[in-house]
């Protein structure tokens, strides 16, 4: 491995050379279940074929003009996200963390111009993940993410998940908004209750508050859903986007209504390549098959059958599997024995996934995932639970190894 590249990632020993739909192949041709998908990024799967022509289409033409011109790719890019959303107006960036900035910055903004500028404090989740900038780190509100940077950024009071009282409590003169996940995915993969979530609309509403969803992992399509905010019953004012927006290409977007957004004038943000005409032919492209006929219909299906297997799974591995989370096919295993263990029993099954907070393994594979590849997925996490009942077995007091 390079000695070159910066250690921020405990990397895996692992590189693969290409991907077809829910696979990713190495070099000597060994084939892993993705189910990964670049953390929730590769909503289509590999080298999706609408995607490659109409990337590879627009690389022919044009990459980058910057936002001194318009753009006409991003433009219809945004119509038809608020077209399809709450949303009036999209801004455009490069991943989660702008998303969550532009966000950020929009809440505090809407208060100024609003006539109280005292407004700047935003309430946040314990077990929340908002991005690795310094304002998004604090929103996170993570020590072990924050410690040795300084400071966190001032602003940011976070509550217990889903406390109801403990929210009410923390809504003071100086609150401006109330940002939440409505799945927590790096969290692990918790829901959050739709009626909480609709408890805090009516807070934001009666103490005039902007409600701002982190919808980075949970949006485009994951839940079965074009959002998860359309099967809660609430509307959020503000909605952060990327990850699967782009299929795999870098991409963010902050949606929000025109009220919400009224402060974001000419000179108030900014992004050098954000919206550029590259990134946008491929959001494009997969709204295009995301919001095809039956699409949505597929990934509702597909969920449920997957829970469905992984439910019966934990009752035949009740040692091993705690409990099944999650909606659509964003899927998560709280486990008994440590995480990594199952990390690890899957790899060595040839399926790779990703730990999450609460000693859970997230479970994203591609929407466009079949029920025969469900079925391979499920045999595959039925083994790996098999070989770690034989460890817990060898190490029982009285039972050779």
């Amino acid at each position: 491995m390079s000695s070159h590249v910066l250690p921020t990632y405990a990397r895996v020993d692992l590189a693969f050379e290409r991907g077809e739909g829910v696979w990713l192949i190495t070099a000597s041709g060994e084939r892993y279940m993705d189910f990964t998908s670049g953390v929730a990024v590769n909503a289509l799967g590999h080298c999706h074929p609408h995607m490659v022509k109409a990337v590879t289409e627009q690389a022919a033409k044009l990459w980058h003009v910057s936002n001194l011109y318009r753009i006409p790719e991003a433009e219809r890019l945004a119509d038809r996200l608020c077209a399809a959303s709450f949303a009036d107006f999209a801004f455009f960036c490069n991943s989660g963390t702008e998303a969550m900035e532009a966000s950020i910055k929009m809440a505090r903004k809407y208060q100024a111009v609003s006539g109280k500028p005292e407004r700047y404090r935003i309430v946040t989740f314990e077990g929340a993940f908002h991005g690795r900038t310094l304002a998004s780190l604090s929103a996170t509100g993570n020590k072990k993410y924050l410690d040795g940077f300084g400071p966190p950024v001032d602003g940011f009071d976070q509550v217990p998940f889903a406390d109801l009282e403990a929210t009410k409590k923390a809504i003071g003169p100086a609150t401006a908004a109330i940002l939440i996940e409505p799945v927590m995915g790096e969290g692990g993969v918790r829901v959050v209750p739709h009626d909480f979530l609709r408890a805090l609309r009516k807070l934001c509403d009666d103490n005039s508050l902007l409600l701002m969803f982190d919808e980075v992992q949970t949006g485009v399509g994951r839940t079965g859903d074009l959002f998860a905010y359309q099967h809660t019953g609430v509307t959020p004012d503000i909605m952060a986007l990327a990850k699967a927006l782009g299929g795999g290409f870098p991409i963010g977007a902050c949606l929000a209504t025109a009220e919400a957004a009224k402060g974001m004038t000419a000179g108030t943000h900014g992004s050098t390549f954000g919206g550029n005409p590259l990134a946008m032919a491929a959001g494009n492209a997969v709204i295009d098959v995301v919001t095809g006929e039956g699409f949505l219909d597929r990934v509702k299906h597909s969920g449920l059958l997957f829970k469905q297997k992984l439910a019966a799974l934990k009752d035949r591995h009740a040692s091993v599997l705690a409990q099944v989370r999650g909606e659509g096919l964003l899927m998560g295993l709280r486990m008994v024995p440590p995480v990594g263990e199952m990390v690890d029993a899957l790899r060595a099954e040839n399926m790779i996934t990703v730990a999450a907070g609460d000693n859970v393994v997230r479970l994203l594979p591609p929407l466009i995932i079949n029920d025969q590849e469900i079925d391979e997925a499920v045999a595959r996490v039925d083994r790996a639970c098999a070989r770690l009942e034989q460890i817990q077995a060898a190490a029982k007091p009285g039972v050779a190894s």
